[in-house]
């Protein structure tokens, strides 16, 4: 399974950015999706996910609102609309597929890791 992450950028605080994240080598509908990001110093944090139907959806409380993921089955993608930004959202932001569910929000449940697409938010 390769996971590759796209869309990342510098916006200004207030902004929208919309990342995707492209999935091949295996069956895309098996897998639970996720995002989570990674700020210089600090730990991978889960930011959001999705099930595999992509009918249930999960988030972290401080982007609960302002962020939406999504999946396109067909497409073999996995997005997160990101809106209002502020600074504090600054990070490296991951995609990672889970083929056993659990609970979608700990770095251990997942499987594959895509490399990663950098996020600035300016003040």
């Amino acid at each position: 399974v390769q996971l590759v992450e796209s869309g990342g950028g510098l916006v200004q605080a207030g902004g929208s950015l919309k990342l995707s994240c492209a999935f091949s080598g295996g069956t895309f509908s098996s897998y639970a999706m996720g995002w989570f990001r990674q700020a210089p110093g600090k730990e991978r944090e889960f930011v959001a996910a999705i099930r595999r139907s992509g009918t249930s959806t999960y988030y972290a409380d401080s982007v609960k609102g302002r962020f939406t993921i999504s999946r396109d089955n067909a497409k073999n993608t996995v997005y997160l609309q990101m809106n209002s930004l502020k600074p504090d959202d600054t990070a490296v932001y991951y995609c990672a597929a889970d083929k056993t569910w659990a609970t979608g929000r700990f770095v251990d449940e997942y499987d594959y890791w895509g490399q990663g697409t950098q996020v600035t938010v300016s003040s």
